[in-house]
Parts: C-alpha cells; sequence; structure tokens
C-alpha cells in the first residue's frame, strides 16, 4: 500500500483523540480505567501511542468517553463525495500480543460525520487475529469475507464463513470474530448505524 496517501488522511493518532475526548469531560486516567477495567498504565500507553486496544476494549472506552467508535477515526471529511484510492483508506489498528502484528486492522470505506447511518471498514486480521472479545453495540450488521476463512460468533453461535461468504446479524447480539485460516482475512464490514 501506498504510505503516502495514508498519512495524509490522518492528522490525529487514535491515542491523541482518546486523550482530548478524556480531558474534555475532566476524567483522570484512573477514572475511566476504573470504568473500562484496565490498568492506568495500559490505558496511558494507549493514549500514547505505546500500545493498540483491542476492538473490544475500543468499545468499551468510546462507551465510556461517550463517543461512538467511529467518531475515533481521524478523519472528519463532510463532502459530497469521498473517494479512497489503493493505499489511502485510514488506517486504524486494533490489539497486539507481545510485538507480533495487530490482532485486526481497519481500513475506513467512509469518512466519519456526525449524522451517518451507515459505517464501512475492511478489516483485515492475520491468522489468529480478530475482535479479541465480545461485542454488543446497536444496530445490524452485514459483511462479506474478501479472503481468507474466519469463525463468526454470534449469540454463542459459531459459524465458519470463507472467502465468497457472507453474514448479516443484530449487533446487539454479544458477537466476536477470530480468523481461523493460515492466511490473512479480508472482511468488506459495514454497520447501520454507525457504532
Amino acid at each position: 500500500m501506498a504510505k503516502e496517501g495514508r498519512e495524509e488522511a490522518e492528522t490525529t493518532t487514535l491515542g491523541m483523540q482518546l486523550r482530548h475526548l478524556r480531558r474534555l469531560k475532566g476524567l483522570r486516567l484512573k477514572d475511566v480505567a476504573d470504568v473500562i477495567g484496565c490498568s492506568e498504565s495500559m490505558l496511558s500507553k494507549i493514549e500514547t501511542d505505546r500500545a493498540d486496544p483491542s476492538l473490544q476494549m475500543l468499545h468499551r472506552l468510546a462507551e465510556a468517553l461517550g463517543t461512538p467508535v467511529q467518531a475515533l477515526f481521524s478523519d472528519t471529511a463532510t463532502q459530497p463525495l469521498t473517494v479512497y484510492r489503493s493505499g489511502e483508506r485510514p488506517i486504524l489498528e486494533m490489539g497486539r500480543r507481545g510485538s507480533g502484528p495487530p490482532l485486526a486492522t481497519f481500513e475506513r470505506m467512509i469518512p466519519y460525520a456526525e449524522g451517518r447511518t451507515l459505517n464501512a471498514n475492511i478489516h483485515v486480521a492475520p491468522p489468529g487475529g480478530g475482535s479479541d472479545g465480545i461485542i454488543r453495540h446497536e444496530g445490524e450488521e452485514v459483511g462479506y469475507v474478501i479472503e481468507g476463512t474466519i469463525e463468526l460468533v454470534v449469540d454463542g453461535a459459531a459459524v465458519v464463513v470463507s472467502a465468497g461468504g457472507s453474514f448479516f446479524f443484530q449487533s446487539s447480539l454479544p458477537h466476536s470474530y477470530r480468523n481461523i485460516g493460515k492466511q490473512t482475512a479480508r472482511i468488506v464490514w459495514v454497520n447501520s448505524p454507525p457504532y
């Protein structure tokens, strides 16, 4: 992927945005860490971009800060038409195990803006990667597996979805996913409304 487009699209980091929101609300690191169930040290590392939160932790952080997850992405374009060429989509890395690759990477397909009814990303998960925990929120979700094989668990029921397969479920049901294959999985993932 072309790195130049990505650098132009990202003006602030996830950590910077989280710290800014926390400070705007007058919350201490301890206040937020206690609510989301992590250490102050871990939260500090996330805010200084020395650690990436898992998707599950990002949901807890957004809820604690009273913001939708998608508002944490750095792009806020409100143009009538947005085009991201190959390598230009803003990217958000989610969680790591040790010094390994991110458990999941989101490539934005729709810039975040207040009032949008859709959110779409390309989820990229290396073998063993994925959501790293159960998520639940308002809305509906639909996905299409471009490549790879994932195990999707919705309301306790596990199903394997491979390249060419698609899925749909209510977001209010507890859900998670994991790449169970030997190659990187790429999934077009759409949520309505944006969470």
